[in-house]
């Protein structure tokens, strides 16, 4: 999970001080030398590190602070709120030319993900009914037109290219004009990186720049080199004025110096992160929602856009009305998996609900496209009276279900136990809805016992 390692020891030093019903000005000296400690092991860089905990000390210190009804709690508001300004405060979106195309020019060290991301800016700019031309200007790493073109095909955004013996200022200037001939929106150009800075990079990137004019120069790096990205987005800062920063391998990153670091070191606001190597998986960066998630509180709104966005709604209505009759069935649950995987891997998903990663059970879930395809394999070995109708599953057909789907017995004995298990609780916790909602308010609502507790995913 993202920020788990920070996340963890945030949430130990806020528990501590929830637990105690007065606090002193002690107990909150000795929490932020704890939060310093996290974030310095995080990777935050040190000068950010030092100015967030002076100025959260500063605030919780405050008598409203300390003789509040909740004061543990208004310390952790105080430390939520710096943390969503440290990050950027609000969502800074892509911006938009006066008169078309917009031209967003991608800029990053080699490896950090520049032509790739491009592929998933377009795709994300498609999906929001905009016309993207993809420019291709790297003429000196081996393949990386080619790698273009291929992102392009997959999204279904045309590439322009010169191939690799014209200069990428001459590529650039004809994209754009092609552009402005084909009635393209926007440009995205794919420039060119090093393994370091230098001279000769810059100086490319900044003729680039002149020719073009770019309404957007986005820096593109690893999220997994921790406060070493706020140095090399530092650096390109200083030559090209960045007006934002994409965050490749976000998911991969379990420390979150980088994220943390970004905005302060350069003024520059993340505008993108990537969650995952889908093409799909760009996303728009909240600081809020990626704060919230750090101190361990989820992100329920990029949940619910993702589900938004990718569950069909009549069907869903449909799911609901099945699990409170009891009448889902293997055909159903077949259907659901389906829905899901278009959310997003199944940690992703986790890692946005409140206190998942405390959850007993699911902590550790991960769930792979191998173990994926195991439960469909078995699902799709059943007859449709079977799917229909599980407790015609008896020892004779099951044996034929796992000779037929290439696994074991136990393999489907395990998925038909848990299916039976998830449509006893569908229908218990559809009881204590009931008409009118929870009986018994949250406390019913989660009255079988802690989420997550004797329930595991299918192979996991």
């Amino acid at each position: 999970m993202a920020f788990e390692g920070l996340s963890n020891r945030l949430q130990n030093v806020f528990s501590k001080l929830r637990s105690k019903g007065k606090l002193t000005e002690d107990d909150v000296t000795e929490a932020m030398r704890e939060v310093r400690l996290a974030l310095l092991e995080a990777d935050v860089n040190f000068k950010v590190v030092k100015d967030f905990v002076a100025r959260v000390k500063e605030k919780a210190i405050g008598t409203e602070v300390l003789k509040s009804f909740t004061p543990g709690m208004a310390v952790i508001d105080i430390v939520n709120k710096e943390m969503t300004a440290l990050m950027g405060g609000t969502q800074a979106k892509l911006a938009r030319a006066n008169k078309p195309p917009t031209v967003v020019m991608m800029v990053g060290l080699q490896g950090a993900g520049k032509t790739t991301s491009s592929g998933k800016l377009a795709k994300l700019l498609l999906k929001q009914n905009h016309r993207p031309l993809l420019v291709a200007c790297d003429i000196y790493r081996p393949a990386a037109i080619k790698q273009l073109q291929i992102l392009g095909e997959q999204v279904k955004a045309p590439v322009f290219t010169l191939g690799d013996q014209v200069s990428p200022v001459e590529i650039a200037r004809a994209g754009l004009e092609h552009a402005r001939e084909h009635g393209h929106d926007y440009v995205i150009i794919d420039t060119a990186g090093r393994l370091h800075i230098d001279e000769q990079l810059m100086e490319e990137l900044s003729n680039i720049q002149q020719v073009t004019k770019p309404d957007e120069i986005l820096l593109v790096v690893d999220a997994m080199t921790g406060q070493e990205a706020a140095n090399v987005a530092q650096s390109f800062n200083e030559r090209l004025t960045l007006t934002g920063v994409v965050l490749t391998k976000l998911d991969s990153d379990t420390r979150g110096g980088a994220a943390l670091s970004v905005k302060s070191v350069t003024g520059c606001p993340i505008k993108f992160a990537t969650l995952g190597e889908k093409i799909d998986a760009l996303e728009p960066f909240y600081p809020d929602r990626m704060a919230s998630r750090i101190l361990g509180m989820g992100d329920m709104l990029s949940l619910i856009e993702k589900a938004q966005t990718t569950i069909d709604a009549e069907k869903a209505a449909e799911m609901e009305r099945k699990m409170r009759t009891a009448e889902f069935t293997f055909e159903d649950f077949l259907e659901q998996m389906e829905q899901v995987k278009k959310m997003g891997p199944i940690d992703q998903i986790l890692d946005m609900l409140p206190g998942a990663n405390k959850m007993k059970g699911l902590k550790d879930v991960k769930v792979d496209d191998k173990q994926m395809g195991r439960v469909v394999a078995i699902v799709k070995s059943m007859t449709k009276e079977e799917k229909k109708k599980p407790e015609l599953l008896n020892a004779s057909r099951r044996k034929r279900i796992a000779a037929g789907s290439g696994t074991t017995l136990q393999d489907v004995n395990r998925l038909i136990k848990q299916f039976d298990d998830m449509r006893k609780m569908m229908k218990q916790f559809s009881s204590m809805m009931g008409p009118k909602g929870p009986k018994g308010g949250m406390k019913g609502k989660f009255g079988m016992g802690k989420p997550g507790k004797g329930f595991k995913f299918p192979f996991g």
